[in-house]
């Protein structure tokens, strides 16, 4: 088989040619220094307020509360750490299925005693409890942070960020979401959405990697991050990667400009795999909030575990397709995945993560389906 079929878009997704040929100046003629008077250095300055103005008009932010920063793992570091540092928050309210960049940043604020940390419940769709949250905020004495995902990166579910952000304005607590799976696949309206901090990563929507972006709403007042010039409104100092924020801004304007339909398409995707796998494959189970409050990219199936599906990602990796693992037991150097883990801890059960972009095709999702059958 030449052809290599791509189902793993959650992890990183193709840079689209438009984006690359926006960059191109950047990496070519127009290398000037942004912090730089002369004219050549204007003009990269003047790309990157444009990008910013760009970025901040889609997500209906104001330009001032829009930070460039390497990329979503930066950008949920950065807010986590600067709520406790700059903003006094003495306890964290998260949840078990975090991705790593938020929950390894509480678990080391953790361990130094720096904060109390409480988790969420999770009901068994692997949505986080909100009466539970409430009443977690209640309880909290003291000031407090809350950090929940937007999307979950493995099987897909769907916060209401509006409701989470009203439950913490009414506490008085301090809400950062990870928005690293949504920027790009979703519209925002941030100016009518309760959030002090949110994150995006330009590679998971046809963008550059190493660039992503992190909002501070106007009102919350943090210090630098990074020190030593001038850069970001005294926010991350460093020469900016200009191509990369140029990049971003492209990436996500495509993906504004067509995401009606764009995310019906890669809708009728995953309900095609979703009926496909169904039909083919006994005792095929799914993982998450699969057709309810769920993201249209990501489709996290569990097979019955044997012999031969223990081996499953490797052999559909023989066969040049790409998806990702996430089961619950530890088999080999397979460290197993801690959404899966939280929410549906069957050892019996292989669990692999099939998520989509624009350039996937069902006739790409039959042949995987067709290997599928062998392999299980």
């Amino acid at each position: 088989m030449s052809h290599r079929i791509y189902f793993d878009n959650a992890a990183t997704t193709a840079l689209d040619p438009i984006v690359l040929e926006a960059m191109m100046p950047y990496l070519t003629e127009k290398f000037g220094n942004p912090s730089s008077i002369y004219s050549y250095g204007r003009e990269t300055r003047m790309a990157i307020e444009t990008a910013r103005k760009t970025v901040a008009k889609i997500l209906n932010a104001h330009p001032a509360e829009i930070f460039f920063t390497s990329g979503g793992t930066e950008s949920s570091n950065t807010a986590i750490q600067a709520a406790v540092r700059d903003l006094g928050c003495k306890k964290i309210i998260t949840s078990k299925i975090e991705h790593h960049a938020v929950s390894h940043t509480v678990e080391y604020l953790d361990n130094r005693d720096v904060v109390k940390v409480s988790y969420v419940k999770l009901l068994p769709n692997g949505h986080v409890d909100l009466k539970d949250l409430e009443k977690l905020l209640a309880a909290s004495t003291e000031k407090t942070l809350v950090t929940l995902m937007h999307a979950n990166n493995e099987i897909g579910n769907l916060l209401d960020i509006n409701v989470v952000g009203n439950l913490c304005k009414t506490y008085h607590a301090i809400f950062h979401s990870d928005t690293v799976q949504t920027v790009g696949h979703f519209p925002f309206d941030l100016r009518n959405t309760p959030v002090h901090f949110i994150t995006g990563a330009s590679h998971k929507f046809h963008g550059p990697k190493g660039i992503g972006l992190l909002y501070i709403n106007e009102n919350v007042r943090i210090k630098p991050f990074v020190h030593g010039g001038s850069q970001e409104r005294n926010m991350r100092a460093g020469t900016e990667n200009i191509y990369g924020i140029a990049g971003l801004a492209k990436a996500l304007e495509i993906a504004t400009r067509d995401h009606e339909v764009d995310r019906k398409y890669i809708t009728s995707l995953k309900h095609y795999m979703h009926e496909q796998l169904e039909k083919n494959i006994r005792h095929v189970g799914f993982n998450g909030d699969l057709f309810g409050s769920s993201l249209y990219t990501v489709l996290s199936a569990s097979f019955p575990k044997t012999e031969k599906s223990e081996m499953i990602l490797f052999n559909l990796d023989i066969n040049d397709i790409c998806a990702s693992g996430g089961s619950a037991c530890t088999s080999g150097a397979e460290q197993g995945s801690h959404v899966i883990s939280a929410i549906n801890n069957n050892p019996n059960q292989i669990t692999v993560r099939f998520s989509f972009s624009k350039h996937n095709t069902k006739e790409e999702i039959d042949i995987v389906v067709e290997k599928l059958k062998d392999m299980v």
